[in-house]
This record gives structure tokens, sequence and C-alpha cells, in this order.
């Protein structure tokens, strides 16, 4: 086949042999215990993954460029195989300082291709989250996913800010972000919310445990307790007591 005729999605087809042929059945039997929701594993373990990706990346940079390489794991994140999704992260990640707002709408499109926490998790928090601390202006979407009816939408919201957190921004964004999640009953949207105020509490204790205290009242068990994980113990107490 000549150079010309290669394309990203014989590039992501090749990947996916890869994949396909490298793993392991009895870790992917294994890695269902994870997850509530039926998945495909081809069961590979993460470091092997993460390694087998960077070689991928560097290849193609050096051959095709930054726009072929986006392309590439645009296609490998339409697919259903977990570890496919995560090699599409794994492809991007060290790269999300160079991008546009063009490859922030990709992205955001990707969430409606997520069907469990690993698959939001990678996209989110290694993706889209430092491109949102990098450029605080599109915080926009941040409200916009808050409000969708889509609970991965509404855990995108959370987990997009834990990388400003962890550099003291955004703490009246999260706290206008608490105030519309605060009382969603959907599991993965809470553990999404206590896990961003866990690294607020983490990153500025000082101004974070008053605002714990207020919500507390109204705050589900789940939020409250993961938001506290870090605090010293008598602080923890004092958050979690009944008001």
């Amino acid at each position: 086949m000549t150079k010309r005729a290669i394309t990203p999605r014989y590039i992501a087809d090749h990947i996916r042999r890869v994949l396909k042929d490298g793993g392991s059945a009895p870790h992917a039997e294994g890695v269902q215990h994870f997850f509530k929701e039926e998945i495909q594993s081809r069961g590979w373990y993460t470091a092997e993954l993460r390694k087998v990706a960077v070689g991928f990346r560097r290849a193609i940079l050096k051959e095709r460029g930054q726009e072929f390489l986006v392309r590439v794991a645009n296609q490998l994140f339409s697919g259903d195989v977990l570890e496919e999704k995560a090699f599409a992260v794994f492809l991007l990640e060290t790269l999300t300082g160079e991008f546009s707002d063009r490859e922030f709408q990709l992205l955001e499109s990707w969430l409606k291709r997520i069907s469990n926490w690993a698959d939001h998790d990678g996209l989110v928090h290694y993706l889209i989250a430092p491109m949102i601390a990098a450029k605080p202006g599109r915080m926009g979407s941040v409200f916009r996913w808050a409000k969708s009816k889509d609970r991965w939408h509404r855990r995108a919201a959370c987990v997009a800010l834990i990388q400003g957190t962890r550099q003291k921004m955004f703490l009246s964004d999260i706290k206008r972000l608490s105030g519309i999640l605060l009382c969603d009953q959907d599991d993965m949207v809470q553990k999404g919310l206590g896990w961003l105020l866990r690294e607020t509490a983490k990153a500025d204790a000082k101004r974070t445990v008053p605002y714990l205290m207020r919500i507390r009242a109204a705050a589900p068990r789940l939020v409250l307790r993961t938001a506290c994980e870090t605090l010293p113990a008598n602080v923890r107490k004092r958050v979690l007591q009944t008001p």
C-alpha cells in the first residue's frame, strides 16, 4: 500500500488488530468486575497499553502530523471496546496544550459516545479538563453539560474542573456547579461531584471547608463523604456530623 493510501481509518483498524491480538482473555474477564454495564475488553493492563500508544503516537506524529493523529484517535473513540477508547486518550494526552477550540469541540462531541465511567474519566480528566484549565472561557460548556439529561454530561461538568481546582482555580464556578448538581440522584454524578469537592478541599481547605459546612444538610452522603476523604480526621468528623 502506498503512503498516499494510508488513512486514519486504516491506522485505527491496524491498532484494533494489535489490541485484539495482544490482549489477555483471563484479564478481560476480570475487568468486567469493575463495571455495572456490560463491556467489551481486550484484556490489556493500563501501563502496557499506554506504552504501546506512546510508540504509535511518536510514529504517527513523525510520519503524518498532529491533525492525522487526532483523526486516528477520533476513529478509535468511535468503537465499543474499552481499550480502543483508552488508546485514543493515550494518543492525545500530552498534546492538549497545543489544541485549539476546534479540537475542544471534537472532544466535547465524544461525550455522546461514552458508555461507562472509564471511557468518561479518561476523556474528561486527561483531555478536556486541562483544556478548560488552560482556557477558562470554555467554562460555558461545563454549565451546559450540567443541565443535560445525560448522566455522563453531568458527570463531565464535575470532572472537567478537577485539573483547574488543583491549581486553586474556579472556586466560585465550583460552588455554582454544586448548586445545580447537589441534589442529583445519579450515583455517577454524585461521585463526580464528590471527587471535584475532594480535590478542591485538598487544594484550598481554608475556603472549601466552610462551604462544605454550609451544604452538608442538603448534600447526599456519598458526595459529602467523598469530599471529606483527604481532610484531617477532626475536620472530617465535624463536616459529616448531622447538623
